[in-house]
């Protein structure tokens, strides 16, 4: 509906689509000024009038449903549509047939308005249908609907300034430029329902003389039906306030056209009464209103907003575009400007405003307006009387002036667009290099939000590289065969511009499933070509239809040639690194033994960038007596020889570590191998063996790190004794240490690339190193105390995914677990034959202990007769039996002797030489192993069970 429709319009409006939605007789719309005043009937639709006279007026304490329905501010419906009692002087209603109010029901509900109800709108329905919930709802709807819309005012410009029409603002409001205005004497009396005035107003409204009878009724019939509940009101505060009413509004002329008319005056009462007569004049202002209606008019229709305000800064006239900025004009005029929320919200407008009216000079800014995306240009021109505000909308202007900007901004971009995009392919080396630097260079210019790289390999192709596009998606590009459309640009060598989908679909109708498709909207396709030869395609997507320049097709024409090349350079950069990691993760443990005096986990770390491999290894090698040695090393340099020489020498400390050789004398015999090299060869490694039935560390370091040790009861140290130099410069012997590491104690081996980084000097990397040790194991219940936990939580700290290393890194954890006592038993034996007696006599004892079987009991038995019996013949003593319960059952014989025993092939004829044969049978594993008093044999066999 027009935003200048009258009250009555909208009444009009809404009983009309009441009616015909609720299938009702009619419908009716009162308003109201006040409560006292009751409820006047502005519109009606479908009934006659022998009904809605009965409804003109209807007093607020009625029963009726209207009256209900504005008293409640509330949906009222009553069975029968009783009609309001009518004042006695008013004529008879027409029969009853024409009444349908005798056989209707009445729903009604408030016009609502910020400060109560503003009137009522109501429907006749049949008595048989009583309104739904959601025929109530309907109702309730309309009715706001109506009120968001109804005025209560007149719909001329009131409030333009007549400054505007160069009429002074002290000239009489009812008077004109070159218009002489009449006043005329006029009287109400609401308690006798008379009018009083000079006839000569009547001739000169245009009312003929005989029609008016003086009733007050028969005025209240000429005023307009949408002046007329505000007119009532303002009569009726001056009754009440005994002031005086200053009002201006429309009567009907006997013609049916309106004239304007002003009336001012003042109540009259009797001594001590209460106020019932209004006494002043009235004057004709028609022409008046001619004038401003034009002025107004072309002010409330033009596009700009516009806004008047006199000297004190209250509002006057607000126009429709300004309405949808400020608010209804019922809800603005006569208010301050400064008062209307929306107007503090606007930055200096109240400032600018007040020193534009007393500096009396224009002023102009824009601003954003708020709680939208609009931009508006306040226009502040002082009058005569006060200030009006032009506001026109330049959101469409500022766009365009952002887009000529951008589109500016664009082209410098453009420019340096090859040179970031040789910059960044050169400086990449990996194909995930390569797609990062063509997302962060290529996408953002041209405005494109997907990214597809394919390599052709034996007529498929296969997916390198993405972005923008879902991964669900990305399956289906892997292995996946040349389409037309990917064939055409790998034959011609050409690229192709796809600039929709209607495009696509007209140039490869058979293309109907177009793989690199992905929901994109347009296409570039690229060939990539080295030396002639096709290795794939580059796909540049974007999510709405584009056509793309001339200069953009060049550019990326000159893309696609720069991307192939660093491409086939990324390709063989990959195939090199990928050979030599492989290489080095085949050098080193692919897993760590399960061993009961160690849980372990450990981490190899390549350097962030670069192709050739690192020296850097370590290992865990299960002794004898559930012994286990701890190795880590780091051969200096990288590169293929570097990593030969760490796997010619990881081989050798397992070869060596099998002689069963002291720390000591391993990293002597690992020199050894280092100064046969004939090699600048420089390298580190530390070596050491944990006892689990002494639960003591013995260790040998050759210029590596100190190892750090984190102890049940929280402390964590680094081992800091003075390292010998490393292997290939050091000269033997090496120093031997020897640590306690209790049960659950950790042990922490690690190379350089760990705490040696750019930016940190080692001694701040081994500092960090202990502290999230301590920090990480401080929960001793939670799954840190896990290695495979402590390892992640040492990598995660120090060696972060986003920050690269020019080394790379080894780390080795190990939490020791110590042999229970109970598990441990030992005797010693004389250095007589008696002594394969009482060893058999201890072995039965024990197996009696430890609950264990009689097959492994006689096993038992045979082994140590034949190990002590080998000593009492072939060395000396002291003789000692060690027996260990662990995943095996462990039997030592330990003598004084240095001579190596050796399994002898006897003959047929010979009476001994078969007692090792006979212990190699029975145990899984049997060796020597050389002690500081001598040696010891032992044997393996398995537990029952």
């Amino acid at each position: 509906m027009d935003d200048q429709a009258t009250d009555t319009d909208v009444l009009t409006a809404a009983v009309q689509h009441v009616t015909a939605a609720l299938g009702g007789f009619g419908a009716m719309g009162h308003l109201s000024a006040s409560a006292s005043q009751g409820l006047h009937l502005v519109a009606s639709g479908g009934l006659p009038r022998a009904v809605t006279r009965n409804w003109e007026d209807i007093r607020v304490t009625d029963s009726v449903a209207p009256a209900r329905a504005f008293r409640t501010g509330e949906f009222a419906y009553a069975s029968t549509a009783n009609r309001p009692a009518r004042n006695p002087s008013d004529p008879p209603h027409l029969s009853p047939a024409a009444d349908v109010s005798a056989r209707s029901a009445m729903a009604a509900v408030p016009l609502s308005g910020p400060d109560g109800p503003l009137g009522v709108l109501s429907v006749l329905l049949p008595v048989a249908e009583v309104p739904s919930a959601e025929q109530q709802t309907f109702l309730e709807e309309v009715a706001r609907w109506a009120a968001e819309r109804l005025r209560l005012a007149p719909p001329t410009p009131d409030g333009v300034s007549r400054a505007l029409l160069g009429t002074s603002p002290d000239r009489a409001r009812g008077q004109g430029p070159g218009e002489t205005s009449t006043e005329f004497k006029f009287e109400f009396d609401v308690h006798a329902n008379e009018v009083v005035l000079d006839e000569r107003l009547l001739d000169a409204v245009g009312i003929d003389r005989e029609t008016f009878d003086g009733r007050l009724a028969t005025f209240d019939d000429y005023v307009h039906p949408d002046d007329l509940p505000w007119v009532m009101g303002d009569v009726e505060q001056a009754l009440r306030t005994r002031g005086r009413a200053d009002s201006e509004y429309r009567v009907r002329r006997s013609d049916g056209t309106y004239a304007w008319v002003r009336f001012r005056g003042r109540a009259v009462s009797r001594r001590g009464s209460k106020p019932t007569r209004l006494v002043g004049t009235m004057s004709y202002t028609t022409e008046t209103h001619a004038a401003l209606e034009s002025v107004g008019h072309a002010l409330a229709h033009m596009s700009d907003g516009f806004l008047s305000v006199d000297r004190d800064g209250r509002i006057g006239f607000v126009n429709v575009a300004a309405e949808r900025l400020f608010g209804r004009p019922r809800d603005l005029v006569g208010r301050s400007l400064w008062e209307v929320p929306i107007v503090r919200k606007v930055p200096w407008l109240e400032e600018r405003s007040r020193r534009a009216a007393t500096a009396g000079v224009p002023d102009g800014f824009e601003v954003a307006w708020p709680g939208t995306d609009r931009w508006y240009h306040l226009r502040l021109v002082p009058i005569a009387d006060g200030l009006t505000l032009y506001i026109t909308d330049v959101t469409e202007r500022r766009l365009r002036e952002a887009e000529s900007a951008a589109v500016e901004r664009a082209a410098a971009e453009r420019a340096a667009f090859i040179a970031r995009l040789t910059r960044a392919l050169a400086e990449a080396a990996t194909t995930r290099d390569v797609t990062a630097a063509v997302a962060e260079s290529v996408l953002p210019p041209l405005q494109a939000t997907g990214l597809v790289i394919l390599a052709l390999e034996n007529d498929r192709l296969d997916l390198v590289g993405s972005v923008g596009y879902a991964p669900a998606h990305l399956d289906r590009l892997h292995g996946m065969p040349v389409d037309a459309a990917l064939e055409e640009v790998l034959r011609t060598h050409a690229p192709t511009f796809v600039e929709s989908l209607d495009d696509l679909t007209e140039r490869y109708p058979e293309a109907a499933d177009f793989p690199i498709a992905g929901g994109k909207k347009a296409w570039a396709l690229l060939p990539l070509v080295v030396s002639g030869r096709e290795i794939g395609v580059v796909v540049v997507s974007f999510d709405h239809p584009r056509q793309l320049t001339e200069d953009e097709r060049t550019l990326l024409t000159v893309f696609g040639g720069q991307l192939a090349h660093a491409l086939e350079r990324a390709h063989q950069y990959d195939v090199a690194t990928t050979r030599a990691r492989d290489l080095q993760r085949a050098l080193l443990p692919r897993d760590l033994p399960a061993l009961p005096a160690v849980t372990a986990a450990a981490r190899y770390l390549p350097a962030g960038h670069g192709a050739d491999v690192g020296g850097d290894w370590y290992d865990i090698i299960p002794l004898s007596a559930d012994r286990v040695a701890l190795v880590i090393g780091d051969v200096m340099g990288h590169g293929m020889p570097e990593a030969a020489t760490m796997g010619r020498l990881r081989t050798a400390v397992r070869t060596l570590s099998d002689l069963e050789l002291s720390p000591d004398d391993v990293l002597a015999r690992l020199n050894d191998i280092v100064g046969e090299l004939r090699e600048e060869s420089f390298v580190t490694c530390l070596y050491g063996v944990y006892d689990p039935t002494t639960q003591v560390l013995t260790y040998a370091n050759a210029g590596h790190l100190p190892p750090v040790v984190a102890r049940p009861d929280g402390s964590v140290s680094l081992l800091t004794f003075d390292p010998d130099p490393p292997l290939g410069i050091a000269a033997p012997p090496f120093g031997v240490h020897e640590v306690p590491l209790p049960d659950g104690s950790h042990l922490v081996l690690y190379t350089d690339g760990l705490v040696e980084t750019p930016g940190h000097n080692i001694d701040e990397g081994l500092r960090h190193l202990t502290e999230i040790i301590s920090a990480a194991l401080a929960d001793r219940g939670g799954p840190a105390g896990e290695p495979e936990s402590l390892c992640n939580a040492v990598t995660a700290a120090l060696l972060p995914a986003h920050r690269r290393t020019t080394d790379d890194t080894a780390l080795l954890i190990a939490r020791a677990r110590s042999l229970p006592p109970n598990d441990i038993a030992a005797w010693v034996l004389p250095e007589d034959p008696t002594a394969a007696g009482q060893a058999r006599r201890h072995v039965h004892e024990q197996f009696r202990l430890w609950c264990l079987d009689a097959e492994l009991e006689m096993a038992t038995e045979l082994i140590v007769s034949e190990l002590v019996g080998n000593v009492i013949r072939h060395a000396t003593g002291p003789i000692q039996l060690r027996l260990l319960r662990s995943r095996t059952l462990i039997c030592e014989v330990s003598d004084g002797s240095l001579t190596t025993p050796h399994i002898r092939h006897a003959r047929a004829t010979d009476e001994g030489g078969r007692g090792l044969q006979l212990v190699a049978a029975m145990a899984q594993r049997w060796g020597t192993r050389y002690t500081l008093a001598g040696k010891c044999i032992w044997t393996e066999q398995a537990l029952g069970g």
